[in-house]
């Protein structure tokens, strides 16, 4: 709108000034061509009255009282020259005295005149004036030339130029009120446009799949109505969308799950059948050594019914993870009691480098950050194979307000095909268990604020990294 006003000013000012140059020029020219007109009309009436026929001197002495009249008479300078361009007369000789005029005429104006053209037109521009001039033949009583006439117009282009000021200054006032007029309404009508564009932005920043959206209210039937109604009829169409989305997931989830757990169960139920085969018949011979196959088939029996309820127990955690007690966790503390508990296995060796100087705590669950190292430090050593020993190296540091803890094993490593899926419940590369640990992990990871992330090589090893902030950041 702003732009609009401008360059609509420029466009009328610009008309306007060429409009008034224009209308100045022409009713300049034509007031010349009436005077001109009225004089040529007089000077003829006294050749034909006198009967002057080719004398120039008679022109001389006919005009030399009666010039300065018809200038007077007409507001107009006359000069007279005779055929080759001198100077024989002239109402107004103070002109030619200072160099405004010539007393000889140039050369193309003879040759113009000479050519044919009844009347020559020239402009010379001053700083403050022009001179309009016109040249014509002066002819006898037969229609022969006897001298040639020249009227010079003086033109003031101050005039003009206050003229033009006065209506630009004008125009200038009117525009301007325009322009602040405009700003105002540009102002509230871009503020009630992007305003509600706004307000549509923010609701879309809020949607989410995890909760219900609040639909819009727009009472004008305008383009922002049509948005809003857009809007709205997204958000129904979203959350039908999220409704069959969750329900499909939740299904497939657990369709793996019952696979899974199907799966585990299975495994300590076929030897518990065998057990039970083989006991019936040595019973059913009577064996001397019943009673000690007896005691070997109840520790069977007990060891995979104690797997099956590892099995359940696991399922259960993973399902519904206990409610956390928040406190401050001595990460040092806690990290060297899980230690402790691998320090002693032949098979692996493990370091442990605190590279904090004061005590490092982190607001947790003292209990799930246990968890989280057990079942970190026991993937770390089921990952290395029987044919390499093993060594685990765990670090503490602390980085910009967060606490680092690093595992690294010399394992088998991560296979690119199984990296997107190692947080994934059900997964595991062992051939026990339910892979629900990692899962377990990063949940109570994400649940304390941490992340986790891990690096590897095929292998060579891998190593994960869990990050806590501190609690002096709390």
């Amino acid at each position: 709108m702003l732009m609009m006003i401008m360059i609509s000013f420029i466009i009328i000012g610009v008309v306007t000034v060429r409009h008034f140059m224009l209308e100045n020029e022409e009713y300049h020219q034509n007031r010349l061509e009436r005077k001109e007109t009225a004089v040529i009309k007089s000077i003829g009436y006294f050749l034909e009255r006198e009967g002057i026929y080719n004398n120039p001197d008679s022109v001389m002495v006919l005009f030399s009282d009666k010039i300065t009249e018809l200038a007077d008479i007409n507001n107009l300078d006359i000069n007279i020259f005779n055929l080759k361009g001198e100077l024989l007369i002239t109402s107004h000789s103070d002109y030619f005295e200072k160099g405004v005029f010539v007393f000889q005429l140039k050369e193309n104006i003879l040759t113009e005149l000479s050519s044919g053209n009844n009347r020559l037109l020239k402009e010379i521009d001053g700083d403050t004036l022009s001179i309009l001039s016109t040249y014509r033949y002066m002819n006898n009583i037969d229609g022969r030339p006897i001298a040639i006439i020249n009227l010079p117009y003086f033109q003031k282009n101050k005039v003009s130029q206050e003229e033009i000021r006065d209506f630009l200054v004008t125009l200038s006032e009117v525009y301007l009120f325009l322009f602040f007029g405009a700003a105002i309404v540009a102002y509230f009508l871009s503020n009630y446009i992007t305003g509600s564009i706004q307000t549509i932005g923010a609701k879309l920043k809020q949607i989410s799949l995890s909760k219900r959206n609040e639909p819009l209210e727009w009472n004008s039937n305008d383009e922002i109505g049509t948005l809003v109604k857009e809007y709205n009829r997204m958000l129904s169409e979203l959350e039908r969308s999220a409704e069959l989305l969750g329900q499909s997931e939740r299904e497939s989830a657990w369709r793996e799950m019952a696979k899974q757990v199907a799966h585990e169960i299975k495994n300590p139920l076929t030897p518990m059948k065998l057990s039970v085969q083989h006991l019936e018949r040595t019973l059913a011979h009577d064996s001397d050594d019943w009673k000690e196959r007896l005691q070997r088939f109840s520790n069977n029996i007990i060891e995979q019914i104690d797997t099956l309820s590892d099995i359940a127990s696991e399922f259960s955690n993973f399902a519904k993870m206990p409610q956390a007690k928040t406190e401050k966790v001595d990460v040092d503390k806690t990290l060297k009691h899980s230690l402790e508990l691998f320090n002693e296995l032949p098979s692996a060796e493990i370091s442990y480098k605190n590279y904090c100087k004061a005590p490092v705590e982190i607001v947790a669950d003292h209990n799930q950050i246990s968890r989280v190292f057990n079942n970190l430090l026991k993937n770390a050593i089921q990952a290395i194979p029987e044919n390499r020993r093993g060594e685990i190296k765990v670090k503490l540091k602390k980085d910009k307000g967060s606490i680092m803890i690093t595992i690294q094993d010399n394992g088998v490593g991560i296979s690119e095909d199984r990296k997107a899926k190692i947080f994934t419940p059900n997964f595991t590369t062992k051939t026990s268990g339910m892979g629900l640990g990692l899962a377990i992990v990063k949940n109570i990871v994400n649940n304390s604020d941490g992340k986790i992330w891990f690096e590897t090589d095929v292998e060579i090893g891998s190593t994960f990294f869990i990050s806590f902030p501190s609690a002096s950041n709390a």
